[in-house]
């Protein structure tokens, strides 16, 4: 571990392209690498952005694969390998800690709802089966499951390479109190647009945010800005930002992040697989709106 890189800055979820249903590793491929020309400190692979429920073991391992060709070490790469089952998550894992990512991102197992020993147990399996610094994707809104601090304290001390998490839940409140618990080693990552600065402020190391598929390098500034204490360009930049991080949930993400990176020639079609679908004609004219807005058309 002391080998690797230091986990912070923006890590982008990267988007999964699609062409006529099948994936298009080709413009993936592209997408990854601009991320890296544009200034983000890593990239994120088969986030919640990258709609991984869609896509089989074969894709998303693929999609691994792909990033880490492209990134060929430029900047860190993190796989998100959950599922909401054990075998599928551990076979994800397996594969990944095989390509040697820089760090795994395991989301709580969805739909089941667990009781907080069951995740325990849950994550420290998959823990005890490899030697790669892994985080715990956070976002019961989606999972419709919390991890408590007091899951996260058990897990910490039965599992040294534990080393933080992406927290997509508006409480800045469980930021404080991991940062207090852990150190300030501990990798918080910010997850939902709304709270990108403010989190930062108070202790998060960096972003995993869907809207940098679209300005990585606007997020990678504020990472910085932030970083050498001038929180008023944090601010400025974070308030820059404010109508282009509401778009992302003008529907169901990546709904639109996906239309405004056909819009702006990141992708040549805003294609998805059911039963997310692409947006409708009155969102279109909506974000079209947000991105002349924005000075990006």
């Amino acid at each position: 571990m002391s080998s690797r890189p230091t986990l912070r800055g923006s890590f982008p979820p990267v988007v999964t392209p699609f062409k006529q249903g099948a994936v298009d590793y080709e413009r993936y491929a592209r997408l990854i690498d601009f991320q890296v020309e544009n200034g983000s400190h890593g990239v994120l692979v088969n986030g919640t952005t990258s709609e991984p429920s869609t896509l089989t073991l074969a894709e998303r391992n693929r999609l691994v694969d792909v990033a880490l060709e492209v990134v060929a070490g430029r900047v860190p790469v993190v796989a998100a390998t959950g599922s909401q089952s054990l075998a599928e998550t551990e076979a994800l894992t397996s594969h990944a800690v095989a390509r040697d990512v820089d760090a795994l991102l395991v989301v709580t197992p969805y739909y089941i709802r667990p009781p907080q020993r069951g995740l325990v147990q849950y994550y420290l399996t998959l823990a005890e089966r490899h030697e790669t610094p892994w985080m715990i994707y956070h976002i019961p809104g989606r999972a419709a499951v919390n991890v408590t601090l007091e899951s996260m304290k058990e897990i910490r001390e039965r599992s040294r390479h534990f080393i933080g998490m992406k927290h997509a839940v508006n409480d800045l409140g469980l930021v404080t109190e991991c940062l207090a618990a852990f150190g300030d080693e501990f990798r918080i990552f910010v997850g939902l647009e709304e709270l990108s600065f403010p989190m930062m402020a108070i202790g998060a190391c960096g972003l995993m945010n869907a809207v940098g598929n679209l300005r990585p390098g606007v997020l990678a500034e504020m990472c910085e800005a932030v970083w050498r204490g001038d929180l008023a360009t944090g601010r400025a930049l974070h308030q820059r930002l404010l109508e282009i991080n509401q778009a992302v949930f003008f529907d169901t993400n990546p709904i639109p992040m996906k239309y405004m990176m056909k819009r702006l020639g990141l992708l040549d079609s805003n294609e998805h697989r059911l039963p997310m679908v692409p947006a409708t004609a009155e969102l279109e004219k909506r974000l079209d709106g947000v991105l002349q807005r924005a000075g990006l058309l």
